[in-house]
């Protein structure tokens, strides 16, 4: 390629990575629930309506909903109680909890703007109300702190500098893969500050923040001893998660 070619191309892929920057700098939002700030680039309306149109697919791939009213209602108790007694009442979303049918899959997870799943069959592990409410708590904290619209935003981020790497030198496999490793870590400190928020709820719910670390217990004897480590993984290890729990326990039980 001529030399001036290749100059151009630097510029565009200059250009295209200033303009990843710029965009990110503005959409730099506080969190007034945990005062973090975020790049995040949609709003609480969209992120609900993400969640709701989402919500009948997540649940057609575990099986469907279960059909055990009195689950279900028990499921529902729980997490009102939740939110009814902590900061997520005053945010703008809706919480709405699900049980699913799922008796393998040993799960809970949130979609953005409110929607909470636990399938049947981490319920069936849990030991009591405590650590159902520790598990609904964690997922709750997920929302509150926007993790999914967050994890959206920096995708599209890393996705644009890579575009203006390969554009400039030839270097968006490495670009791709630093900002991979890097949203990797950011996940496990979503989970983490989930724990932590969960705790809080609890707390303020009456429930036994105790409990949590039973939870932790339980996913970790269902990874079983060949669980992938913790740094190939979204979740941080079962261990570290306990000693930040208590950690937040002793913080918030002063």
């Amino acid at each position: 390629m001529r030399r001036g070619g290749l100059k151009i191309r630097i510029l565009i892929g200059l250009a295209i990575v200033a303009f990843a920057f710029f965009k990110k700098c503005n959409n730099e939002t506080l969190n007034p629930y945990t005062q973090r700030v975020q790049n995040i680039n949609m709003t609480s309306d969209q992120e609900i309506a993400i969640g709701l149109q989402s919500a009948p697919e997540m649940a057609q791939q575990h099986g469907g909903l279960h059909p055990d009213q009195k689950l279900q209602s028990y499921i529902d108790r729980v997490g009102s109680k939740l939110v009814n007694s902590s900061m997520a009442k005053q945010t703008p979303y809706k919480y709405d909890f699900h049980l699913l049918a799922d008796p393998s899959t040993i799960n809970a997870f949130a979609l953005p703007g409110g929607q909470i799943f636990i399938t049947y069959a981490l319920l069936s592990q849990l030991e009591n109300e405590d650590q159902v409410a520790g598990v609904l708590g964690h997922e709750i904290g997920h929302v509150l702190g926007r993790h999914s619209a967050e994890r959206i935003a920096e995708h599209e981020f890393w996705k644009t500098i890579s575009t203006g790497a390969s554009v400039g030198a030839d270097a968006g496999g490495i670009v791709n893969n630093i900002g991979k490793n890097i949203l990797l870590g950011n996940g496990r400190d979503d989970e983490l500050e989930s724990d932590k928020l969960g705790v809080l709820f609890m707390i303020n719910s009456g429930y036994n923040p105790e409990e949590m670390i039973g939870v932790m217990n339980i996913l970790k004897a269902a990874a079983g001893p060949d669980r992938v480590p913790e740094f190939q993984s979204t979740h941080p290890d079962p261990d570290n998660r306990i000693e930040k729990i208590r950690e937040a326990i002793k913080e918030f039980s002063k």
